[in-house]
């Protein structure tokens, strides 16, 4: 197969035409698709458990399964992707994903609907890294890259604000499953179109796939983000630090297996990059901050608010657009400013947004929780595109699945770590805050020191006015406890957004002095800091 980049006739990487922007649309279908998979699920809980019955164990498979799965499988996926064709595993997922969707509609007990969930999760790691891989390679001008990665991003946050109102809208007229059937149709023109627009692309250098690696990386991930999970649940706790550590401990395992194979799994070489591995680190922080506070911000919304799931839903929508707003207009800020200065600079903005949440009243803080998440939204949508083009655009063509994989996968790590850290810190302001009114019987007020949400299903079983006098320090406590976690993001967020500035500024290498190479970036302090294509797949 032919490795070298379409050029024209300056030598320089062609542009893409029509076929390359309809391709483009043929992406965003997925991307789209997970998205709304992601956030529809939580509306049609209530009406799947009553329907099927789950034990509280089974509940949380039900949940948990599809992203345990994703951020498993995604290492793996974009390694495979390299190896066979990323059109080709594209389209083996989204069978993979249609027909999983059916089955999951249409489950008939909680076990048949967690393993259908399973492979929905599994196939789920394939389409990512392969839309994001292949638009690097349709795409080798790096103006019209971090374009198209914008729009690509803009789908994927379109989707996450759409979810809770589609959602809501499927199930007022039809049953839970309906949700997991938005998938089918989107697969089928999937299907039917890429074959007609998308390009092959793979590594003909490439091994076979290691096996063993797959299973280390397996190993070593799933423990991890299994550990995390717990403590944003129950806590922190032994069983969670003992998943950790053993998924860390595995996890040595593997990076020292890759480092002495001649054809890993994960090319650890990647991380030499200092806009690959920069780019990574502030992909992970940011969604940390914001991981944490997108959950406590949903629950503060219905908890204290007193907001429907749909209201709450549509409360988030504006930070949605203004986000996606803020994508779509990164490129064009990046060429002036320069791609570090908008990310760090986006980070520092999203800072600000988070000390204004920690104005947020008990009494009428909606308002406020609308403004300060759209500031914060706008700050980090042009950076959220920009970082993945960094990223990207800093690994050789032939190594693309695995970048968009690592991507990927760095921010299933930090919304994980960003829902057990701030959760944590929530939980234990909560609890050394809450005070519990006299006359409450023993176990709603036991329950009201555990959690708000706790409180609120305690409370549903009290009279109007003992029900009142519980949850009036419960509201209170959790504000505080919101406050308290929007002052964590706010440091992160400013910290490494000054960072960022610095790690992201790009520096010349051997491709601008005319020597071969992956991708490079052209340094200079006057320079728009955009790396720039060398060399891809033909």
């Amino acid at each position: 197969m032919d490795t070298t980049a379409p050029t024209g006739a300056s030598g320089s990487p062609s542009r893409a035409g029509r076929r390359e922007w309809l391709g483009l649309a043929v992406l965003a279908l997925p991307t789209l698709l997970l998205s709304l998979d992601m956030s529809v699920l939580h509306l049609a809980l209530p009406h799947l458990a009553a329907d099927l019955q789950p034990s509280s164990s089974e509940l949380l498979w039900i949940m948990d399964v599809y992203g345990f799965m994703i951020a498993g499988f995604l290492i793996t996926m974009g390694t495979l992707g390299d190896r066979i064709g990323r059109r080709r595993l594209l389209l083996i997922g989204a069978a993979a994903f249609g027909a999983a969707s059916v089955a999951a509609a249409y489950s008939t007990t909680p076990a048949m609907l967690i393993a259908t969930r399973t492979v929905l999760g599994v196939a789920g790691a394939t389409l990512m890294p392969s839309t994001l891989a292949l638009i690097s390679n349709m795409f080798q001008d790096s103006r019209q890259r971090a374009t198209a990665i914008a729009l690509w991003a803009s789908c994927f946050m379109g989707g996450t604000a759409v979810g809770p109102v589609v959602g809501g809208l499927l199930l007022e007229w039809f049953w839970w499953g309906s949700v997991f059937l938005l998938g089918v149709p989107v697969m089928v023109l999937l299907l039917a179109t890429a074959p007609l627009l998308l390009p092959e692309r793979r590594d003909p250098g490439a091994g076979r796939l290691d096996l063993f690696s797959v299973a280390l990386s397996l190993a070593a991930i799933l423990p991890v983000i299994y550990g995390l999970k717990e403590i944003a649940a129950h806590g922190p706790g032994a069983t969670a630090f003992t998943a950790i550590a053993a998924g860390a401990a595995v996890g040595a395992v593997f990076v020292r297996r890759q480092l002495h194979m001649t054809d890993p799994l994960l090319d650890l070489r990647l991380f030499a990059d200092r806009g690959f591995s920069g780019g990574l680190g502030v992909m992970m922080l940011g969604a940390v901050a914001m991981g944490g506070m997108f959950l406590l911000l949903s629950q503060y919304l219905q908890l204290v608010g007193g907001l429907s799931p749909l209201q709450a839903g549509l409360r988030l929508v504006p930070s949605a657009a203004v986000m996606i707003a803020g994508t779509m207009l990164g490129p064009w800020a990046a060429r002036r400013l320069g791609q570090a200065n908008v990310i760090g600079g986006g980070m520092v903005l999203a800072a600000v947004g988070m000390l204004l949440l920690t104005l947020v009243s008990p009494a009428d803080g909606t308002a406020l929780v609308v403004v300060a998440l759209a500031v914060a939204s706008l700050g980090l949508g042009p950076g959220s595109a920009l970082v993945t083009d960094v990223v990207v655009g800093s690994a050789p063509p032939e190594k693309a699945g695995s970048a968009a994989s690592m991507s990927e996968t760095s921010g299933e790590f930090g919304i994980a770590m960003g829902v057990a850290l701030l959760g944590s810190l929530s939980t234990a302001v909560y609890r050394s805050r809450v005070t519990v009114p006299e006359g409450v019987p023993a176990e709603a007020a036991a329950a009201s020191r555990d959690s708000l949400p706790a409180a609120a299903a305690a409370a549903a079983e009290l009279p109007a006015e003992t029900a009142a006098q519980l949850l009036a320090p419960g509201r209170e406590a959790f504000t505080q406890a919101l406050n308290a976690s929007a002052i964590a993001g706010a440091v992160v967020l400013g910290l490494f957004g000054a960072a960022a500035i610095l790690l992201l500024r790009t520096r010349r290498t051997p491709a601008d002095t005319g020597a071969t190479g992956g991708r490079a970036a052209a340094g200079g302090a006057d320079d728009d800091t955009r790396l720039e294509p060398v060399a891809a797949e033909g």
